[in-house]
C-alpha cells in the first residue's frame, strides 16, 4: 500500500514539472529567437559597421559581441581578418587581459602576413604592460617598480618581438619608449628586494642582487642605489676593502650623489603618500 501510495506521488510530481519544463523550454527558445532576429538580414559590413560604433562609443562588451558574430557568420568575408584584431582591442579595453592575449595570438596564428600583424604583436605588449595595474593604481601615486615583474618582463619580450620583426612599423618608436621604462622598472624592482635583504640582515643576498643590478641593468637608475647597498653590505660583513671598492666607483660615477629624476612637481597627493611611506 505504502509502494502504491509513493509510485502515485511520483507521477503526479513529474505530471506537474514536464509541462513546468516544457514552458521554461519555450521561454528560452523565444529568447534565443529574438536574439537571432535583431540580425536577420545584416550583412558583414553592417556587422563591421555597428560594431566600429561600439567600438568608438567605448561599448566594448557589445562591440565584441558584433565582432564575433561578424567572424562566426562570415568567416571568410572581407572583414573577418579586422574583426578578429579588433576583438582583441575590445577586450583589451574591456578589462579581459587573458582574452585579448588569446585573440591576438591567433590573430598572429592565422594571419601572419597580414598588413596589420605588427599592431597585434604591439598590443600584446600594450595588455602585458597595463597588466596588474587595479582599480587604486590608477588614481594613487604607487611605485609601480614595487610590482611583480613579470608582467613586465613579458611586455618588455612582446616589444623586443615587434622590433625585430618589423623594426619599420609605425609601433616601433613608441615600444622603445615603453621597454626604457620597463627595464627601468624591472631594475628598481631588484633594489627593493636587495633592501629587503638588507633590512633582514641578509647581507649577502643583498650583495648579490646588487651584483646581479649591475650587470644586467646597466645605465639604469638603479645601478647607483645597488652601489650603495654593495657598500653597506660589505661593511656589514666586514669586507671593508670591497666596501671601499664600491665607494669609490661610485664616487667616480656619480660624484653629487644619485641622480634626482627631472620629474613634475609632485601632487598634494604624492607629497602625502611620500610623508606617510605607503610604498615602503
Amino acid at each position: 500500500m505504502r509502494l502504491l501510495l509513493v509510485k502515485t506521488v511520483f507521477i503526479a510530481s513529474l505530471a506537474w514539472t514536464l509541462p513546468g519544463c516544457e514552458t521554461l523550454s519555450a521561454l528560452g527558445g523565444k529568447d534565443n529567437s529574438a536574439k537571432e532576429d535583431e540580425y536577420v538580414g545584416w550583412d558583414d559590413a553592417k556587422f563591421h559597421q555597428q560594431a566600429k560604433e561600439a567600438l568608438d562609443n567605448k561599448n566594448y562588451q557589445k562591440a565584441i559581441t558584433l565582432y564575433e558574430a561578424l567572424e562566426a557568420r562570415y568567416p571568410f568575408g572581407d572583414y573577418a581578418a579586422q574583426a578578429q584584431l579588433n576583438v582583441a582591442y575590445a577586450y583589451y579595453k574591456n578589462d579581459d587581459p587573458e582574452a585579448a592575449l588569446a585573440a591576438a595570438d591567433r590573430f598572429i596564428k592565422v594571419h601572419p602576413r597580414n598588413p596589420n600583424v605588427d599592431y597585434a604583436y604591439y598590443l600584446k605588449g600594450l595588455i602585458n604592460y597595463n597588466r596588474g595595474i587595479g582599480f587604486l593604481d590608477r588614481f594613487l601615486p604607487t611605485d609601480s617598480s614595487q610590482r611583480d615583474p613579470g608582467n613586465a618582463k613579458d611586455a618588455y619580450d612582446n616589444f623586443q618581438e615587434l622590433i625585430q620583426r618589423f623594426p619599420q612599423s609605425k609601433y616601433v618608436p613608441d615600444a622603445r619608449l615603453r621597454m626604457v621604462a620597463l627595464r627601468n622598472n624591472m631594475a628598481m624592482y631588484e633594489v627593493h628586494v636587495a633592501d629587503f635583504y638588507m633590512r633582514r640582515k641578509a647581507y649577502v643576498a643583498a650583495i648579490n642582487r646588487a651584483n646581479h643590478i649591475i650587470k644586467d641593468f646597466q645605465r639604469t637608475p638603479a645601478v647607483p642605489h645597488a652601489l650603495q647597498i654593495m657598500q653597506e653590505g660589505y661593511r656589514k660583513l666586514g669586507m671593508e676593502d670591497l666596501a671601499a671598492d664600491a665607494e669609490r666607483v661610485f664616487n667616480l660615477n656619480y660624484p653629487n650623489g644619485i641622480p634626482v629624476a627631472d620629474y613634475k612637481e609632485k601632487t598634494m597627493m604624492e607629497e602625502t603618500w611620500d610623508a606617510i611611506g605607503m610604498d615602503k
